[in-house]
């Protein structure tokens, strides 16, 4: 027989990116008394790795939980980007409603409507949050009109019509249940209530055999992988034998024993002896456990049906570094050391996906986009790995008619009224087809196109130069459509090394005059590598180890001194952006270079002949 378990709710945190997610949940944590009144708590404590910190981005989903009221309230905090889309899609089997943030001069971004259709997919009530109510430029009245708007475009059924607004500033640690009162409000009490009123219990029966769904992976050196979800029906105990299945393996079966149980108490896990419905728990001593896979009873395995995953849109291959400075910088070399740390990636990320090609040194890995990719790269860079990455090429597939589809993305740009006509005519070379161009808030334009995926690899760097920093690009997946023809690749080439050496003054004050240097002065170098970005089309061999000739009557400081223009340093997302098809990112601890697949200029030049 169900039952209500009506001291616990389940909810995730879902937004767009930047709207305020985890500001949020931060202070969440500070109301309930999670943290001790005299505790030094950083910014943005959910967001617990390097990467995520300096980015200022949620990449991996996080479990918390807080108590208000004798109410134990479960929180997970999810990504905003696109890019991480299928860590939002999973923990939502995880939770019985959600918190949707909007930013209230924002307002209703792509992302937003990403995340909201998915979980009014899943029929999960929903509370609306319009977050950054002190911002001097906030709307919230527009906002809300915007939101419900959104509501009906996505068929929204009419409780869901009826979900609740909170107007909030969590950076002040403040809500109210109306816009005007919200920077009065002494604290975030309106939220609380309003999440305990309107999500609702998690439901189960208690007395069946025990059932709970893996959405989410952690890992540990100590005790291996720990499955993560919600008990949905029974209850578990520790050292209980339980059977692990799968909804889309019926052939996989393997009975384990609980060796640990945990719950999430504020930022802590907390091991616990037994767990029932509607808790949200981790289980480790599960070796050969994943996403999707269903923990039951091993007298009755029966597997729960997952939501399926977007399909990855983007791949890049990753290979064993041959570079002549291979070794040199990397813990992790070799083609095992690589096959080793992607496979392992398979365990948690669940947008991901890593195949062999013909070349044993060689991996297709496959993502949900750049962003997804390169965090990845940067994460095993910092890890002590090195190998090279290519550049990334969109994923096509074949329709029930034997024709050509490739992914395709809705671009959503704001821009200053001056950089239209240049944003406009890029996407038009790139494919892009506009569906609206609208007045924006503060003297912006809102641009939407509908643009191939591969249209837009190599262009979000072009076009922080072309609106000089004051555009802002959102994508969002927008399904497979026909082949819509070849698209012109960059039209500079590259300036590659013609020696190796180290690069001096002189050399590189010749080679300045072809284009942008990436090098400085010391930088060691070897053929093929690319050091610059020619002015011209076509790639440019350069001597930027050319030293000057001294003679008996010219010394080395007898001409004026050289004067070299500052050189580019590129993050690993603009040599990503910047390779072409004949170039590598050489990936290391201490370094990122740009090369060409082939550094001897002869085979170079018979490789383009073909």
């Amino acid at each position: 027989m169900k039952t209500k378990r009506e001291d616990i709710r389940n909810v995730a945190i879902i937004a767009h990116v930047d709207h305020g997610k985890t500001t949020l949940v931060d202070e969440l944590l500070k109301q309930s008394g999670t943290f001790r009144s005299n505790q030094v708590i950083r910014e943005r404590v959910m967001d617990s790795g390097d990467i995520e910190r300096e980015r200022g981005i949620t990449i991996l989903s996080k479990n918390t939980s807080v108590y208000y009221e004798h109410t134990k309230i479960n929180i997970v905090d999810t990504p905003g980007h696109a890019d991480f889309g299928g860590e939002v899609e999973r923990v939502l089997k995880m939770v019985d409603g959600v918190v949707l943030v909007v930013d209230a001069y924002e307002g209703a971004m792509p992302q937003t409507k990403f995340v909201l259709s998915n979980a009014l997919a899943l029929g999960l009530p929903v509370v609306v949050c319009v977050n950054k109510i002190d911002r001097p430029e906030a709307r919230p009245d527009e906002v809300v009109d915007e939101i419900l708007e959104l509501f009906m475009e996505l068929d929204a059924t009419d409780e869901q019509l009826d979900s609740p607004f909170v107007f909030a500033s969590a950076k002040l640690g403040k809500a109210a249940l109306e816009a005007d009162k919200a920077l009065e409000a002494e604290d975030m009490r309106a939220l609380f209530d309003t999440i305990i009123e309107h999500i609702p219990a998690p439901e189960g029966d208690s007395e069946a055999d025990f059932g709970m769904l893996v959405t989410t992976i952690d890992y540990n050196e100590y005790v291996g992988k720990i499955g993560i979800g919600k008990v949905e029906n029974g209850t578990i105990h520790l050292n209980d034998e339980v059977a692990i299945v799968n909804y889309h393996d019926p052939e996989k079966l393997v009975k384990m024993r609980v060796s640990k149980l945990y719950e999430f108490e504020g930022l802590e896990r907390v091991e616990v002896k037994d767990a029932t419905i509607g808790a949200i728990i981790a289980v480790s001593g599960m070796p050969d456990i994943h996403i999707g896979d269903t923990i039951a009873a091993a007298n009755n395995p029966v597997a729960m049906e997952v939501n399926k995953i977007s399909e990855p849109t983007l791949s890049m291959t990753f290979s064993v570094n041959d570079s002549p400075f291979a070794g040199q910088e990397g813990k992790f070399v070799t083609s095992r050391h690589l096959r080793e740390r992607l496979t392992r990636e398979l365990n948690t990320d669940v947008s991901l996906r890593v195949e062999d090609t013909d070349r044993a040194e060689a991996f297709k890995v496959s993502g949900r986009g750049e962003l997804h990719l390169s965090i990845l790269i940067e994460t095993m860079r910092r890890e002590g790995y090195e190998f090279q990455v290519s550049r990334p090429e969109v994923l096509y597939k074949t329709d029930e008619n034997g024709k050509r589809t490739e992914p395709m993305e809705l671009a959503t740009i704001d821009v200053p009224e001056e950089y239209v006509g240049t944003v406009i005519e890029k996407l038009g070379t790139r494919k892009g087809e506009m569906l609206n161009m609208a007045p924006s808030k503060g003297g912006y334009t809102r641009l939407e196109f509908n643009i191939p995926a591969r249209g837009l690899i190599g262009y979000r760097n072009e076009f922080l130069t072309d609106t000089r920093g004051n555009g802002i690009l959102n994508t969002v997946f927008n399904g497979y459509e026909p082949y819509k023809g070849e698209i012109q690749s960059r039209s500079q080439g590259s300036l590659v090394a013609f020696e190796t050496g180290e690069a001096v003054g002189y050399g590189l004050f010749n080679a300045q005059d072809r284009g942008d240097l990436f090098i400085g002065a010391g930088t060691k170098v070897y053929s093929g590598m690319v050091v610059g970005r020619n002015s011209r089309t076509g790639d440019m061999e350069v001597n930027v180890c050319k030293k000057k000739q001294l003679t008996n009557t010219r010394s080395s400081g007898s001409d004026e001194a050289l004067k070299l223009v500052p050189h580019i340093v590129m993050s690993l997302e603009q040599c990503i952006d910047f390779i072409s098809d004949d170039e590598l990112v050489e990936v290391t601890p201490l370094s990122l270079r740009i090369r060409k697949k082939y550094l001897d200029p002869v085979a170079r030049r018979k490789a383009a002949r073909c």
